[in-house]
């Protein structure tokens, strides 16, 4: 399955939107719409199909019906979250009921729609799916660069980093270590020029969002 991770590369800058719904008019008529305000989209009869796209893991979003022939979109809401993609789902249905918008939204959907809807409301649900998803991979990105320059410190500057985070003096961080105030010292420079870290409150901050404390 592919990983979904960013907006595509398109001519128009604009993310590409996944439409699964094997009811060809509607799906025509939802992909017409999003393509009028500048939405790249990409529609699909059934899940599997989506899936081997191979621009799958390029979209913003995923527009999906709640009943496919032979297949529940729920399942395939179950199947991504399982693989760990976090893909914005929004949701359509033509037998919406209230247990049934509550167990979409719990599982993470990002909007659940009652046909027939209103046009701007399947716009807004859709801009506002690939808003948040942008901003979360922005934060996913901005992790991964972070984890990548813990890895390149030693084990001395991490333990060093951890005490820093703890709210350690250096000499209490010394003494955890049995080296000099002077050794860590050093340690904590390398570790806070490495790490590009500009005071200690950047070293908590990072230690925080990378789980250490």
């Amino acid at each position: 399955m592919h990983t979904f991770t960013s907006s595509p590369p398109t001519p128009t800058g604009a993310p590409i939107v996944f439409v699964v719904d094997d009811d060809q008019v509607v799906s025509g008529a939802v992909t017409s719409l999003l393509k009028s305000v500048g939405y790249d989209v990409r529609a699909f009869s059934g899940p599997n199909e989506m899936l081997a796209d191979p621009l799958a893991g390029l979209a913003g979003c995923l527009v999906l019906d709640v009943r496919l022939q032979g297949y529940s979109g729920f399942d395939l809401q179950q199947r991504l979250s399982e693989s760990g993609n976090h893909l914005p789902i929004v949701f359509m249905t033509g037998h919406g009921d209230i247990p049934m918008s509550v167990r979409a939204m719990k599982a993470g959907a990002a909007n659940f729609l009652t046909k027939p809807f209103r046009s701007q409301d399947l716009i807004d649900a859709v801009t506002e799916a690939v808003a948040a998803y942008q901003a979360y991979l922005e934060k996913q990105r901005a992790l991964d660069s972070l984890r990548k320059r813990f890895e390149c410190l030693t084990p001395r500057e991490r333990q060093v980093m951890v005490g820093v985070v703890n709210g350690l003096l250096n000499k209490q961080i010394a003494s955890d270590l049995v080296v000099s105030e002077i050794t860590v010292k050093l340690h904590r420079a390398n570790m806070m020029r490495k790490m590009h870290a500009n005071s200690i409150a950047d070293v908590v901050m990072a230690g925080h969002q990378l789980q250490l404390s």
